[in-house]
């Protein structure tokens, strides 16, 4: 089945009352006894408190459907994806992935000045057409149902999109999974693949003493943050990586759980991130609440741990050329798109001027 079909947000009152209701009856943690111990009680009280009262969901329903959406079926599995056409001829096709806790609301900001930069201060040579797909299992695309949706699944399922659109020359790029999903996606399709834009290089030392000899101050207070985020923060990915469906009880069952389990990498401690606004955090929290998509996202988690082994090497070691470095003083990380869109549309606009 190759069918694209046209797709729009629309949830039913019925659901939007039954979360009502359950905002309204929830039975509260105790306060921890200092810091130190995860995602804390008023930050999740807070937020239900706007949620229930004041979050337009309604208005994020009518932004997200002022774009163009789609789903598709692909190596079995529902596919939704946003798919934005520049009025510009000659646009280079780009598709974007997003990572966990996050959607395609993720990009909003930036699809307007990338697919008509013309309108936004920019080179009408610079325009894209902007594909941005749920990943499998996240959000619209649905629950998977099936096992083995990691990073070579769904990297195998966007070169098979891409296809379908007729993009025969494209650029890849993201967030998060979408860092380890692009190079992916590089590798399997690289005849149709110009280049591969991301935020983040999941590039880990070997521990040989030698890769730290003249390493800078900068690069070794980086080093730093990263342990510091694998010390106190990387619980989360054990638990995915291990047992995802002892978690997805309760991610389905409370989304004040969902919540506070999602918030952990929305919270500004938790990547050194911006801070961000209440109404995207909901907005990506809703997604997964009304798509019952908790429990089945994180499974992209396991099925990567569990993946056949092969040697693992960082694309700067493997023969592949990294032809743009920046660093930014910008808070951006996991949600640069949002936080940042205005530098990341530059970035991303620079990189790929050299490869049209």
């Amino acid at each position: 089945m190759t069918d694209i079909e046209r797709f729009e947000v629309n949830v039913a009152q019925a659901e939007l009352d039954d979360l009502a209701e359950r905002l309204t009856r929830v039975r509260w943690t105790d306060p921890a006894p200092g810091d130190g111990y995860g995602v804390g009680l008023d930050d999740v009280q807070d937020l239900v408190r706007y949620w229930r009262d004041r979050y337009d969901r309604r208005a994020w329903e009518a932004r997200l459907n002022r774009y163009p959406q789609y789903t598709t079926v692909i190596d079995g599995q529902p596919i939704h994806f946003l798919h934005v056409r520049s009025p510009e001829h000659g646009a280079l096709p780009l598709i974007l992935t997003h990572g966990w806790p996050g959607s395609v609301v993720e990009f909003l900001d930036i699809i307007e000045p990338l697919t008509n930069p013309a309108a936004h201060g920019g080179d009408p040579a610079d325009a894209f057409h902007i594909v941005i797909p749920s990943l499998p299992g996240f959000g619209f695309s649905g629950r998977t149902v099936e096992a083995d949706w990691g990073t070579s699944r769904t990297a195998k399922a966007w070169a098979a999109l891409m296809a379908r659109l007729g993009y025969d020359r494209y650029g890849a790029g993201g967030s998060d999974a979408g860092s380890l999903v692009s190079p992916e996606l590089a590798r399997i399709d690289a005849d149709h693949v110009a280049g591969v834009h991301v935020a983040q290089i999941y590039s880990f030392p070997s521990g040989d003493p030698a890769e730290f000899e003249g390493m800078s101050a900068d690069d070794m207070a980086a080093l730093q943050k990263l342990q510091w985020f694998m010390d106190t923060k990387f619980s989360f990915n054990q638990l995915h990586s291990q047992q995802p469906q002892t978690l997805a009880h309760a991610l389905a069952d409370s989304p004040v759980g969902l919540l506070g389990w999602n918030l952990q990498l929305m919270d500004p401690g938790a990547m050194g991130d911006g801070r961000l606004d209440a109404d995207f955090i909901l907005t990506n929290v809703a997604i997964y609440w009304f798509t019952n998509t908790g429990g089945s996202s994180i499974r992209f988690y396991y099925e990567n741990a569990h993946a056949p082994r092969v040697p693992a090497k960082p694309s700067d070691r493997d023969g592949h050329k990294i032809v743009q470095w920046h660093l930014y003083d910008a808070p951006g990380g996991h949600y640069a798109a949002h936080l940042q869109p205005e530098v990341v549309t530059d970035d991303i606009r620079g990189f790929y001027r050299q490869l049209r």
